[in-house]
């Protein structure tokens, strides 16, 4: 059968008006019972109250109601004519191709300019608008250094053969320079404030986490939802650790990776041989124990008052205003004035350079027989097993190569914040780490840092909004999963050819 049989669209008999009015009637009014209780009605005290005219208007479920009649009945309309005929055909087919393999040729220099030149126009764009005063100045310098971010890590991505001429070979340590250097010159001459790093910090360490869940649930197909417990394994690491064994950030960085791969063993070693559902309600559980345990135990955890966490030093100069026991603050040693930006911004750094190096490694695992074993695994436990593959070594090693990148994300919170409780790592954290992954693309690791990025960032351009933020989420992944099934970026298997062929 030849492939274009597969974008034939259904003859046209043309538009039946009853069928696009009454679609759209019985769509307008599932519409108002689903969102009209839930915005139109409030609750006081023991009384209820209607209030038909609720601002915004995206928050009205009635009006909600008339945006969704009159959408549907445009799209019943359009679905009848042979354009829409032609667009549902592509978005209902089905690919008789198998699963997409990345090409083996590097980017063609074409390719290569109008990715950049595209990055350079919309970074000059939200910085003409910070400067026209539409946008803060400090939201369009961390925009920029998202997009510089992203394609460091299209760069990344890319196969690299030996052999090859690819410019992405020199082009990515260029962009990490940038993205080392840019942060630094952007506080330095005002353009990029506190609050702003700090956003951009929290956004990193939730594509680490992501790039974590991403070998467990992307490429392994282990679906975990208690992840968020080595999540707090790493931040607890570093605040207990350094309340009775003094240990400081550059120590907990280095063991908290090795404590939250023996967690994830643990929790391994006893899911062996559940799939689906079961190994979900099992890392539920074991993400809700974790949770419990630092509730609970009071006397070694601090329970709900939480823990205190050191802040990490440079050389052993303090970012404080004063340095303890004598020593120069960081600020004196160099002959600068004060600023708590110093402190965010470091940490915001190495931060980058960790996420980097994690994006460097979890992208050579998908070339090595582990990253095989790992796609092996997920299209087929059996067969996995019966290539003589031995899942238990497979499915430990995910869970504890994905448990150190959260380990490592736990410790840069903690630092981040300065204090945490058992109330940051609850059972939404793993589900936002879980959508993140779903989002972007399960096994797609470029896909997994724009999902996180783009769900950490945007509540504070919609601050406004933050009351229904859970709604807006769920409307985001319903859209998601009906036109975009695989996620933002479908994830592509590795070509294995030899250098000089396809």
């Amino acid at each position: 059968m030849s492939t274009n049989t597969l974008y034939r669209p259904a003859p046209r008999k043309g538009i039946s008006w009853g069928h696009c009015l009454k679609d759209a009637l019985i769509a307008g009014v599932i519409a108002l019972v689903v969102l009209g209780p839930i915005t139109n009605i409030v609750l006081k005290q023991y009384d209820f109250s209607f209030v038909p005219d609720r601002t915004p208007f995206v928050v009205n479920g009635m009006i909600l109601a008339v945006i969704v009649t009159i959408t549907r009945f445009g799209v019943a309309i359009f679905s009848q004519t042979s354009s829409g005929s032609n667009v549902l055909a592509r978005f209902t087919r089905k690919d008789s191709l198998g699963a997409a393999v990345e090409s083996s040729h590097a980017p063609t220099r074409t390719r290569t300019l109008a990715i950049f030149a595209s990055s350079l126009m919309l970074s000059a764009l939200l910085m003409l608008m910070s400067w026209k005063g539409w946008i803060p100045t400090g939201a369009a310098s961390a925009l920029v250094l998202m997009i510089l971010f992203v394609v460091f890590a299209y760069g990344i991505s890319l196969p690299k053969r030996r052999g090859q001429k690819n410019i992405w070979k020199l082009l990515v340590p260029l962009l990490f320079i940038c993205g080392f250097l840019l942060p630094i010159a952007l506080n330095h001459f005002s353009l990029l404030p506190k609050v702003w790093i700090s956003n951009l910090t929290l956004a990193l360490i939730y594509v680490l986490l992501g790039l974590g869940l991403n070998i467990v649930v992307g490429m392994a197909g282990l679906l975990d939802l208690g992840f968020v417990a080595f999540y707090a394994v790493g931040a607890y690491f570093l605040a207990l650790g350094s309340e009775y064994l003094g240990i400081g950030f550059w120590t907990a960085l280095l063991f908290a990776p090795i404590v939250a791969a023996i967690a994830g063993a643990i929790l391994g070693f006893p899911v062996l041989r559940m799939h689906g559902d079961y190994l979900a309600i099992v890392t539920l559980g074991f993400g809700e124990i974790i949770r419990l345990v630092l509730t609970n135990w009071s006397e070694f955890t601090g329970g709900p008052n939480g823990a205190s966490a050191p802040a990490p030093t440079f050389f052993g100069l303090e970012f404080s205003r004063r340095g303890s026991e004598g020593n120069p603050p960081f600020h004196e040693f160099f002959g600068l004035d004060y600023s708590g930006d110093y402190k965010s911004l470091f940490i915001y750094i190495v931060l980058f350079v960790v996420v980097a190096i994690a994006l460097r490694f979890f992208n050579r695992l998908r070339y090595m027989p582990i990253g095989r074993s790992w796609e092996a695994l997920r299209e087929d436990d059996i067969a996995c097993r019966s290539l003589g593959i031995n899942h238990v070594t497979i499915k430990l090693a995910a869970f504890m190569i994905g448990a150190v990148a959260g380990g490592v994300a736990g410790v840069f919170f903690a630092a981040y914040q300065g204090f945490i409780n058992p109330t940051s790592f609850n059972f939404f954290e793993s589900v936002l780490i879980l959508s993140i992954v779903v989002l972007g693309g399960m096994g797609s690791m470029l896909g997994v840092i724009i999902a996180a990025l783009v769900l950490t960032l945007l509540p504070e351009f919609l601050r406004d909004l933050a009351d229904y933020r859970v709604l807006m989420f769920g409307l985001l992944m319903i859209v998601m999963m009906i036109w975009r099934p695989h996620g933002l970026i479908r994830a592509k298997r590795p070509a294995f050819a030899g250098v000089g062929h396809d």
